[in-house]
């Protein structure tokens, strides 16, 4: 069924055209995942599609028999109205029943003696019978517990923006429609939620459309997606994985043009500088040509947008915890944690919603001080805190002035320096843009500002608290790039499985009543590893049979000799070869046009990065066997 069709939308923004003369359709069979840089316009998209911003130009035709739900960033709700009251609030048979029931019961219960009220809630119970009303009644509730809001009459007013999210959600899943369109679904979600919700979708009938930074999400749950760029917007068949493939074609499309139009102007510029001045019209003309096209950009090309900021040296001591604990009223979130954190850590923080997971990172940043025990930090540490609230920046302060309060002239890692302009057109704030008040950036713009100026700070203990929301795809690979290089040590609280698997090397888990269990490696070893825990339990000897205990064999709780050397060796060996690999990486850029020369730097590096891959494999498997072996001891 065709749910609507978009016929040259236009759209702009002040001087900036986030759409020019768009067209595309919808059927209900499309699960879309649209994906493009902050501020390119995607939620503004989904705003356009369900009436609530008009284009400029252009017109959306929705099919008038199809209903349309829509999830959007920051719903509208009224802090007086109940959980229940507001899912039940759609207009849909459905919950106008259950609404009905909800208004009769109320009515019964406060007047037991008036027998209008009994009759009219005895009334809507039959019907409640008859439409199958308690099913739907009890499907609302069960996803409002999925979802983590289980307190189905408290008022919206005393939740948090995390739990009114989820209740929007809820909303949006529980009244059935053609056409779901949804503004960051996964905002707010632990991973065991986010895993849940993909398989809800699967089963879903309706179409999709959705704004998500969630790879994998994207991966399980589009079959198409949108892709916004330069005011276009690019169709890609398939789930995210084959978009990046397309895309990659794309681009070396891109880029083997634009090696055609150098080389072309290339002679042309040759042919000018060798060519008599006093030649007729013809060659002038051609000599204006060549100047002409040396001095355009060629089309299609966008400034890559890079991270390139240095972080500081550590000394010995980073930051210990020692035997820390911290609660709130009767409710203990961190109980007796310890640990060291080490050079070059990359430690990841997960668990339910509302578990203490940022109030680790605030203790660690000296935000809140523990209830019991203590927290070392050594002399050199400079802290880089990115907090959900960006806390760091002024709604009444321009762009420009925002980074300039943390330095004008910035050191890059590769020692050179640029100005605080110059980075911020890097993170495409271009000059324009960097005179314009805070207050006007849209959300994804202001967090993009957010992490540059965090970043700009040279920490090098970086703690990230939920950073991939509100984000880019595009500026999460390239923090990611930017994290690979990173020399100090990272902390993050996340819920996206792809940042998490792509950063981090040990997991720290918040598993209830304040307990916090360890696990090395990234976020899938940690999710293998909970999972043979729960299925792993040996089973208890057949009824009649006298098996006997054996008794366990006595285990060292140390490495062996040899292993503890090879340890060691490992991480000077992959601490070589990183280094080896950041040289190489320089060499690359340095190399300019020489394509033998990038050919043979390119091999070396390819082997290194085999080698190191190899060397880092090896040194996760005796330090997950060190740490089973000391738990054991």
């Amino acid at each position: 069924m065709q749910i609507l069709s978009v016929f040259n939308l236009t759209k702009h923004y002040g001087e900036k055209t986030l759409f020019n003369d768009v067209s595309f359709s919808l059927r209900s069979e499309d699960r879309i995942g649209i994906v493009g840089v902050n501020g390119s316009g995607k939620s503004t998209l989904l705003k356009m599609l369900v009436g609530t911003e008009p284009p400029d130009n252009g017109t959306v035709e929705r099919n008038p028999k199809a209903r349309i739900a829509f999830l959007a960033q920051n719903p509208l709700m009224d802090d007086a109205q109940s959980v229940l009251g507001y899912v039940f609030a759609a207009n849909t048979p459905t919950m106008k029943l259950l609404r009905e029931y909800r208004h009769a019961l109320q009515a019964a219960t406060a007047s037991p003696a008036d027998s209008a009220a009994q009759a009219r809630l005895s009334a809507v119970t039959q019907r409640m019978d008859t439409e199958n009303g308690w099913a739907a009644e009890a499907s609302v509730k069960a996803i409002l517990t999925r979802l983590g809001v289980p307190d189905f009459d408290a008022p919206l007013g005393i939740l948090s923006g995390g739990q009114r999210r989820r209740v929007a959600l809820a909303r949006v899943l529980c009244d059935p429609a053609d056409l779901l369109i949804l503004d960051e679904p996964t905002n707010h979600l632990d991973p065991d939620t986010i895993i849940w919700l993909e398989d809800y979708l699967a089963g879903f009938k309706s179409g999709l459309l959705m704004v998500t930074h969630d790879r994998y999400f994207l991966d399980r749950v589009a079959n198409l997606i949108f892709e916004i760029e330069g005011g276009k917007i690019h169709l890609h068949r398939g789930n995210y994985t084959q978009y990046l493939e397309n895309r990659t074609a794309r681009e070396s499309m891109r880029e083997k043009k634009a090696l055609e139009r150098r080389s072309f102007l290339q002679k042309e510029l040759d042919w000018v500088k060798c060519t008599p001045m006093a030649r007729g019209g013809k060659q002038k003309a051609r000599i204006k040509r060549a100047r002409a096209l040396l001095e355009t950009e060629a089309p299609g090309t966008v400034t890559d947008m890079s991270i390139n900021v240095a972080s500081r040296r550590t000394g010995k001591q980073i930051i210990e915890l020692h035997n820390v604990s911290k609660s709130f009223g009767e409710k203990t979130i961190i109980r007796n944690f310890s640990y060291i954190i080490k050079k070059r850590d990359r430690l990841g923080i997960v668990g339910k919603n509302g578990s203490g997971k940022s109030t680790l990172l605030n203790l660690i940043a000296g935000r809140l001080q523990p209830d019991a025990g203590k927290i070392i930090t050594g002399a050199t540490i400079h802290l880089g805190y990115y907090d959900q609230e960006s806390t760091a920046l002024d709604e009444n302060q321009r762009v420009f002035d925002n980074i300039t309060n943390v330095a004008e002239v910035i050191r890059t890692a590769d020692g050179s320096r640029i100005t605080a302009a110059q980075m911020l057109e890097r993170f495409r704030f271009p000059r324009p843009m960097q005179r314009a008040y805070i207050s006007t950036l849209s959300g994804g713009e202001r967090r993009r500002l957010y992490l540059l100026r965090t970043l700009m700070m040279a920490p090098n203990v970086l703690l990230l608290d939920e950073p991939t929301n509100d984000l880019d795809i595009e500026t999460l690979s390239i923090l990611e790039d930017y994290l690979d290089d990173f020399d100090g040590v990272l902390i993050v609280v996340s819920h996206d499985r792809y940042f998490l698997d792509r950063t981090v090397e040990h997991i720290f888990a918040f598993e209830g009543e304040g307990k916090i269990v360890q696990y090395p490696g990234n976020y899938s070893d940690y999710r293998r590893k909970r999972a043979a825990q729960k299925t792993g339990k040996r089973s208890a000897p057949a009824t009649g049979t006298s098996a006997k205990k054996e008794k366990p064999r006595p285990r060292s709780a140390k490495l062996s000799y040899r292993e503890q050397q090879e340890l060691a060796q490992l991480e000077a060996r992959i601490e070589a070869l990183e280094g080896e690999k950041r040289a190489l990486a320089e060499k690359i850029n340095a190399a300019g046009g020489d394509y033998q020369q990038l050919q043979t730097l390119s091999a070396a590096l390819a082997t290194v990065e085999t080698t190191l891959d190899t060397a880092v494999e090896r040194w996760m498997a005796l330090e997950e066997k060190r740490a089973n072996l000391q738990s054991v001891g």
